[in-house]
């Protein structure tokens, strides 16, 4: 059992609500934590002692600042065993999983550290008597609500972010990985000055107290339905909202590829972190000349992983993905593999493949997030580029291809904030991307973060009148 409790101002403490909430894990049901949940009161205490560290804070050298940063990371590297330990206990992600995925994040505040002091302003043309110019300022504070699923490394992306450009923070960390959040604010927080990182708990009410304070910005990973929920909050308030939301992300099978490789890269996509990755393969269209081969491969790659996935968050989630996977078989989705909740404890679902999928089906349709393959068959590059871009969300895609034209075409064509050819993941580090439609809105990664945690002040400077 972790002794999780919020940190206002310097201080830890249980709150006022009086409320808990249980935590269990979803490997064995065993209880994890017990985390208190935050009043209205707490949230509005920890925006004021946000506020109230704000200035200070933002007249801080940036190396100071970035010092900081560089010093938090080391005290997470030390802890990283510890902390791989909590996460995989609270949302199921196996430890040596867990231990990449703070490395990850570790790696992303370190970046931020290094691009925070040379983050500037430029200088503009104007008279020769005059000094000219566009200068970055912080914008006050930032809410930060991350989610579940990757708990370290987007809580590092978005904390180093606002806090190396001068922004205090008040940070939810999922109500699902609450002891992870608790435990990496205290890696964090002693190497700040009191009040700049203020943690609170809790579930919906809170996240929505805190999204309708009085914040400069919230940035928001997590579900669409959230996610526009803050968007209209932050337009009554005047917040920033900066958000990267849900998706359905497709990949396309061209005709040409080794069917056996894309089995491979395709399984990667939907399995990996049992589906649970905010950009999983959730939805595949592959041409009908390699689509039996592709399919009977995949079916391989998924008994292989289920010897080595780790469990869904919890057995609501599990209901969820499972209620998908039943529907789409109803109307006429083939089972070839999985597909079929495990007896006794914890969360467990099986890496499930589908076939004969239709886009009219919730598990092609909406946001999965569990280890599902759902495939479709094409007779076109054509038509796989036309039916991968009908969905209502916008935030990744893959095409695996041997034409340099398709692939070209896909980068341009498809509605989506990262294109990737040939490849599920990868990726240079520092790419950033705008997610599109119901994925969310603005840069929530890369040196470009830098610019959505800042305001831009234009600036005329000039000497004061001779004989004063």
């Amino acid at each position: 059992m972790y002794q999780v409790a919020q940190l206002i101002d310097g201080r830890w403490a249980s709150g006022t609500s009086g409320r808990t909430l249980t935590v269990t894990d979803p490997r064995d049901d065993s209880q994890v934590t017990e985390v208190p949940v935050a009043s209205d009161a707490d949230v509005a205490a920890a925006v004021r002692a946000a506020r109230r560290a704000a200035p200070e804070w933002a007249r801080t050298a940036p190396a100071a600042r970035a010092a900081a940063l560089h010093a938090a990371a080391n005290t997470i590297e030390a802890a990283a065993g510890e902390l791989a330990e909590i996460m995989a206990a609270e949302m199921g992600k196996p430890v040596d999983g867990a231990r990449d995925s703070i490395a990850a994040g570790i790696g992303t505040l370190r970046q931020y550290a290094e691009l925070g002091p040379t983050h500037r302003g430029r200088t503009l043309a104007g008279d020769d008597g005059a000094i000219d110019l566009m200068a970055y300022r912080p914008r006050g504070v930032v809410a930060v609500i991350t989610p579940w699923n990757d708990p370290v490394a987007v809580s590092c992306g978005l904390l180093g972010a606002a806090l190396v450009t001068g922004n205090t923070v008040v940070h939810k960390p999922s109500e699902r990985t609450p002891a992870t959040g608790w435990r990496l604010a205290q890696l964090i927080a002693p190497h700040l000055p009191e009040g700049v990182l203020n943690v609170v708990h809790g579930d919906g009410p809170a996240g929505a107290a805190l999204a309708g304070s009085e914040v400069d910005v919230v940035a928001h990973v997590g579900s669409t339905a959230t996610g526009r929920s803050i968007a209209a909050t932050c337009a009554r308030t005047g917040a920033k909202a900066l958000l990267e939301n849900g998706g359905s992300d497709p990949l396309i099978v061209d005709a040409g590829v080794d069917p056996v490789w894309a089995a491979g890269q395709a399984a990667l996509g939907a399995f990996a972190n049992s589906g649970q990755i905010c950009v999983a393969v959730e939805r595949i269209y592959v041409h009908e000349s390699l689509a039996e081969a592709f399919v009977e491969a995949l079916a391989t790659e998924a008994e292989t992983w289920g010897k080595q996935i780790g469990p869904l968050v919890d057995r609501r989630l599990r209901e969820a993905v499972h209620g998908q996977v039943r529907a789409a078989v109803q109307d006429g989705a083939r089972l070839v593999t999985g597909g079929e909740v495990p007896s006794g404890a914890g969360a467990y679902y099986p890496a499930t493949v589908l076939s004969d999928c239709t886009d009219d089906m919730a598990v092609m349709r909406e946001e999965t997030f569990g280890p599902v393959a759902p495939v479709a068959t094409v007779r076109s590059f054509e038509e796989a580029l036309s039916r991968a871009g009908d969905s209502p969300y916008g935030l990744a895609a893959t095409v695996l291809t041997p034409s340099m034209s398709h692939a070209q075409r896909a980068w341009r064509e498809l509605p989506a904030g990262t294109i990737k050819i040939n490849a599920v993941f990868g990726g240079a580090p520092g790419g950033a991307a705008h997610p599109r439609r119901g994925s969310g809105q603005g840069f929530g990664y890369g040196p470009e973060l830098l610019d959505e945690m800042t305001a831009v002040t234009a600036v005329h400077l000039e000497a004061p009148p001779s004989g004063w």
